[in-house]
């Protein structure tokens, strides 16, 4: 497990905390590496961490589709954000899990690039799907 340590603060507080290289494996067996965890930022449902990924086969024409990339962002919110969230401070009220097929600057748009989006609530230390 990764012992995360801020290496960037923004405005407000918020944090960047740093990528990590090591392939994670996920069900639908695509190839993906942590890009960064945005945290101690508010959400539209309070404190928020955003565990951003970088999943190359989901770019247009990619092996992987959406619904497989979906059970991938679900399982790594309740088998890698969840284990790591002891370690960044407050508890958050919700986590969101995004793929990106290249890694990307937080907030900023890129058009060409294919990303998906998920945010789980954090209830009873579970992830519960949460419509965007």
């Amino acid at each position: 497990m990764t012992d995360f340590a801020p290496i960037a603060v923004q405005a407000e507080g918020e944090q960047v905390l740093p990528a990590d290289p090591t392939q994670i494996a996920v069900p639908s067996g695509q190839a993906i590496t942590l890009q960064d965890v945005v945290w101690n930022a508010p959400g539209p449902a309070g404190l928020t961490l955003r565990f951003r990924f970088v999943a190359p086969g989901i770019a247009k024409g990619g092996a992987v589709s959406f619904e497989a990339a979906s059970a991938d962002m679900e399982w790594l919110c309740q088998n890698y954000a969840v284990p790591r969230i002891a370690n960044l401070g407050p508890q958050p009220a919700q986590i969101v899990i995004s793929l990106s097929d290249r890694p990307l600057p937080f907030g900023e748009s890129a058009p060409d690039a294919t990303q998906f989006f998920e945010a789980y609530s954090f209830t009873d230390g579970q992830c519960v799907w949460d419509m965007f």
